[in-house]
C-alpha cells in the first residue's frame, strides 16, 4: 500500500503560554508544510492540534493510502496506539484534558488507515526538525490566534496536561 508521511510537532513557550504547531506532509515528490500560532495554549494541545490539522489537509485521494504520522509526543501516540482515547470516549472524556481536540481527531480518524511512529525530539530527523522550527516560529509570531478550546477547558476546570 502506498503511504503518505506526516510529521507533526507542537510547542508552547511556557505551559501555558504562546504556542504553535508545525506540519510536514510528504507523498512522492510532493512536500507541504503548515503551521499556526496561538496566544495562550499548552504544549499537549499543540501536539494534538498538529495531528488534527494534518489529517484535515488530506482528502478522499488519501483514503486508499497508509497514513504514517511521526511525532515526538508520547501523549498523542500513546493515547491512540494504546487505545486510551477510545476508553475516554466510553467515559465521556470525564476529567480528560483537550476533549475538544480529541473529539475532532476521532471524527476524522476512521476515514484513513493511520499508524503512529514515535520519533525522539531533536534527534536529527530532518522533517521533525522542520516541524519543530515551524511550531516555534508560529508561537513567536505577531498575529496569534485564540485557542478557544484552551479557554473552554480552563473555564470548566479541566486539568490541562
Amino acid at each position: 500500500m502506498e503511504k503518505i508521511e506526516i510529521y507533526t510537532d507542537g510547542s508552547a513557550l511556557g505551559n501555558p503560554g504562546p504556542g504553535g504547531y508545525g506540519i510536514v506532509l510528504k507523498w512522492r515528490e510532493i512536500r507541504k508544510t503548515a503551521s499556526q500560532g496561538f496566544k495562550k495554549t499548552t504544549n499537549n494541545r499543540m501536539e494534538l492540534l498538529a495531528v488534527v490539522e494534518a489529517l484535515h489537509m488530506l482528502n478522499d485521494f488519501a483514503k486508499d493510502k497508509q497514513i504514517v504520522i511521526y511525532s515526538d509526543s508520547k501523549y498523542v501516540i500513546d493515547a491512540v496506539e494504546k487505545k486510551w482515547v477510545f476508553n475516554w470516549v466510553k467515559k465521556g472524556f470525564k476529567n480528560k484534558a483537550n476533549d475538544d481536540l480529541w473529539r475532532r481527531f476521532l471524527d476524522i480518524y476512521p476515514r484513513y488507515s493511520i499508524h503512529f511512529v514515535w520519533v525522539k525530539g531533536h534527534s536529527g530527523v530532518p522533517e521533525n526538525e522542520v516541524c519543530d522550527t515551524l511550531a516555534k516560529k508560529a508561537a513567536e509570531g505577531k498575529s496569534l490566534s485564540v485557542d478557544h478550546g484552551y479557554i473552554k477547558n480552563k473555564d470548566h476546570g479541566n486539568t490541562l496536561l
